[in-house]
């Protein structure tokens, strides 16, 4: 049966500094697609045509760059080696890092090489050092796409060069982006480096958003005629983080004016909050069987939400769980969810933990348990008196 229960007032209370999702259609934007989230939160403040496998253009460099890092992370790689320049990666057209033909490049340079410069002729010389074949890293990148949950991702090169089947969604590109951020934050201060000199020649970052101070400290830009101009970006306040994507904009000053609206407009019209710590007791679940009635509940991570300014006191907190749980129950074990909703809005869920353990009960609880269960089922029998 499912269980349903408030919780308590000092929780409830507490939840008034947050929501969980929030209106898709709460600011309209020129772009072919675009998403806004709250990372503390998870919060989605805008979408538009999100699921949609677009062309991502250079954005999608940030999957050739996942493949790096964790070939780093993993000791497979190492940020001092390097990777010989073949013939295909001197010749790539595009945005260049102007590698030369037979040299031999650090790993380091090579990824400022990709960020900064957005260079098609570094991302050759990573996937053939790689993968032995540009055909085969993006393969590889396609593959280890799906494995993350990336449904709409596929990639016939490692550079955004347009293809047919070199696809991307936008809530796939701010998917790898958090990636970017959370798993690999000793590599992503190459992100907020806003110029690269190789080779004598100095070019700047693309990303508009970094000569601005709004906070933005990546992530990558990308263009094609098929594409348009497009930006997967990130910026930061405070302990506030947004991430952004934007397609499909007919010019680079369109990016440029797009990005930053939306970045400050996600700052200025939500507010972020804790609903409940790590480890706090939010509420209790009946349970069968056990040498205990109920069993605490607690969220094993922070709750964070997000929620419109003007709008707190239209939250609605609630826990749920199938129950009762039969005994016995694991310290940790999850048994139950934190629901966050609101008037016509999709609720969210966060996950419950047993705050304790619960040992299966004696045999008295076990009669106790057969009886009810027999009174329970059997529609005549009379009522229990005291």
């Amino acid at each position: 049966m499912i269980r349903l229960r408030c919780l308590a007032a000092a929780v409830t209370t507490a939840v008034i500094a947050g929501l969980a999702t929030l209106p898709a259609n709460a600011l309209d934007t020129a772009a072919r697609s675009a998403m806004v989230v709250d990372m503390s939160s998870g919060a989605v403040l805008l979408e538009k045509n999100v699921d949609a496998p677009l062309p991502p253009a250079s954005m999608s460099k940030l999957m050739t760059l996942n493949m790096v890092f964790e070939a780093l992370q993993q000791g497979r790689l190492s940020l001092d080696e390097k990777f010989r320049v073949s013939v295909k990666a001197w010749k790539m057209g595009g945005s260049k890092m102007f590698v030369r033909e037979g040299d031999r490049i650090r790993i380091e340079d090579l990824i400022r090489g990709v960020i900064i410069h957005s260079g098609n002729d570094a991302c050759v010389v990573l996937a053939e050092g790689l993968a032995g074949s540009e055909d085969a890293f993006a393969k590889r990148m396609t593959d280890r796409a799906l494995e993350l949950g990336m449904k709409n991702s596929t990639f016939a090169n490692a550079t955004g060069w347009p293809h047919p089947n070199h696809r991307m969604s936008a809530r796939d590109l701010i998917f790898i982006s958090q990636r970017m951020i959370e798993e690999f934050p000793e590599y992503y201060h190459y992100f907020a480096e806003t110029d690269f000199t190789w080779d004598k020649v100095k070019q700047n970052n693309r990303n508009p958003l970094l000569y601005l101070d709004i906070g933005a400290d990546g992530l990558k830009t990308g263009h094609t005629e098929e594409a348009g101009y497009g930006l997967v970006g990130s910026a930061i306040r405070g302990d506030r983080r947004i991430a952004f994507i934007i397609s499909g904009l007919d010019s680079s000053k369109s990016r440029s004016v797009e990005s930053e609206r939306l970045t400050t407009w996600a700052f200025r019209e939500f507010k972020t909050g804790k609903i409940a710590n790590a480890g706090q007791i939010v509420g209790e679940a009946e349970v069968w069987i056990g040498d205990a009635d109920t069993v605490p509940l607690a969220p094993k991570d922070d709750v964070i939400a997000t929620a419109p300014f003007g709008e707190l006191d239209k939250m609605k907190v609630t826990v749920r769980y199938d129950g009762p749980i039969e005994a016995p129950i694991a310290l940790g074990q999850p048994i139950a969810e934190l629901i966050v909703e609101r008037p016509g809005l999709p609720a969210v869920s966060t996950p419950l933990v047993a705050a304790a353990a619960v040992e299966r009960g004696g045999l008295i609880s076990r009669v106790t348990a057969a009886l009810t269960t027999l009174i329970a089922s059997d529609p005549a029998a009379p009522e229990p008196t005291e």
